[in-house]
């Protein structure tokens, strides 16, 4: 299988396109990993040791990670080395500490019986990642299903598999056992559908687009009713209201949260809601940041927006451009294609405004540079359009009215809510959507939920002597 660098279009590396033999193999190693207690029996300092160990194995290679990652995926390094690499290490980090200190439970039961609640590890756990951030969002499901005792395949996305295969190399030195954390690289429809419909798997733990997400629940329904978890697409809103404190930094964050990454974020704030006394002013605002953003070579430390991962991914956004386009919607910039010259895949951004709640820019996750612009009048109008989704990841509330802020909070199906800021969060809080946007939540810790089992069990006591 051919790596590619969508910073100009070469192939950077060959690397093995497993198949169902594999699959096979992997599940099996897996299984027996598990079984033998080599890992989950460990005792619980332990593990939290071998976990630190692999964390300071990433940290040491950070500058070759991160020029990899950029490489690719064509994110710019930038941002990798300030957010994707210090990210990957802290999450290995916080499930290490956390491993040791999470403690069963003893039920409230009668004089002559004693019941506890115990907390064991679900088994085999296949991680499917995406290609927009291969590293860290691995991490949020490697490192709590490890903590947690489980043996892990990490299926990486193909587009981006080159970090994801350190891992497993940087895994061994950290003395992961053997056959406990296991990378499979290879298409999707190969690989991932295998492990979905593998019966010797007992968990799947996916991040992806929604389409994706539904198959493999469907996948776990037509095997052993595996353990499914879900983080899937997005169409964030971020509501303007006209009383917002500082509109210089909402409409700072109204550029950039749909710019970050290339628009390739699933809490990208692709839906932009503005009170209409204030909308036309605003919206030239948002525009005047977004025509001085330009695209540029991700490996350049200036530059702050980078490539599209694939030529295809690059014209599946094009065309969204062209349905917004054609469907009647205000193009306040358009952007086309940049440094087609390089032979990398790079596109200035998108701004619509006029847009309809029933048009396709507004209903589908473009996962690219794309913004679609509504105006509102009051408080239930613009609740009203930010709830109008199938998607429920993320939303932004910008009001200095405290009253409006905790009602919006309350009314916004979303899993995470941002108010007077953007894409705020750490490793402490969980994250996950509503509604067609997932089930389940990676980081804090309530991921441990994911990759555990609980576990009642009754004594019953003798009588007295």
């Amino acid at each position: 299988m051919s790596c590619h660098s969508p910073i100009d279009g070469s192939r950077i590396a060959v690397i093995a396109a497993c198949g169902p033999e594999d699959v096979e193999e992997a599940v099996a190693v897996a299984r027996r990993a598990f079984e033998s207690g080599i890992w989950r029996n460990l005792p619980p300092s332990e593990r939290k040791l071998r976990l630190m160990a692999f964390a300071e194995e990433i940290e040491s290679r950070s500058e070759e990670l991160s020029r990899l990652e950029t490489l690719d995926m064509g994110k710019p390094i930038r941002n990798v080395r300030a957010v994707d690499l210090p990210e990957t290490v802290k999450t290995f980090r916080y499930y290490a500490e956390a491993l040791d200190k999470i403690y069963d439970e003893i039920g409230s039961s009668p004089a002559d019986a004693v019941s506890m609640i115990v907390r064991e590890p679900l088994g085999v756990v296949a991680a499917i990642t995406p290609w927009n951030y291969p590293l860290m969002l691995a991490a949020w499901k490697i490192a709590p299903a490890l903590a947690a005792g489980n043996s892990v395949i990490l299926k990486p996305a193909e587009q981006a598999s080159l970090t994801a295969l350190w891992l497993g190399e940087l895994a061994a030195l950290a003395g992961i056992p053997d056959g406990v954390f296991g990378v499979l690289p290879g298409d999707g429809e190969v690989v991932g559908k295998a492990l979905c419909l593998h019966d010797d798997v007992d968990g799947v733990a996916f991040t992806g687009s929604t389409t994706v997400g539904k198959q493999v629940m469907g996948y776990a329904g037509q095997s052993n009713l595996k353990r499914v978890a879900l983080e899937c697409g997005g169409k964030s809103p971020q509501i303007i209201f006209a009383d917002c404190l500082d509109l210089d930094a909402a409409a700072e964050a109204a550029a950039w949260g749909f710019l970050y990454d290339q628009g390739q974020n699933c809490t990208a704030g692709s839906r932009l809601l503005v009170e209409e006394t204030i909308s036309e002013d605003f919206l030239a605002q948002v525009a005047s940041i977004v025509a001085g953003i330009a695209p540029g070579n991700p490996l350049d430390e200036d530059t702050v927006f980078g490539a599209i991962v694939d030529a295809e991914q690059m014209n599946t956004i094009l065309d969204y451009v062209d349905a917004g386009e054609q469907e009647g919607a205000v193009t306040v910039s358009r952007g086309g294609r940049a440094l087609a010259e390089t032979g990398g895949y790079y596109l200035e951004p998108t701004v619509f405004g006029g847009v309809d709640p029933s048009m396709t820019i507004a209903r589908e996750e473009i996962f690219g540079p794309v913004l679609s612009t509504f105006t509102f009048r009051n408080f239930d109008e613009a609740m009203k359009l930010a709830n109008d989704s199938a998607y429920g990841l993320a939303a932004g509330v910008w009001t200095r009215d405290i009253d409006k802020a905790h009602r919006a909070v309350r009314t916004v199906r979303a899993g995470t809510v941002w108010l007077n800021c953007w894409d705020e969060s750490d490793i402490t809080t969980p994250f996950g959507g509503f509604k067609q946007s997932g089930i389940g939540r990676d980081r804090s810790l309530h991921a441990f939920d994911k990759y555990t089992e609980l576990k009642t069990v009754w004594l019953a006591l003798g009588s007295p002597a």
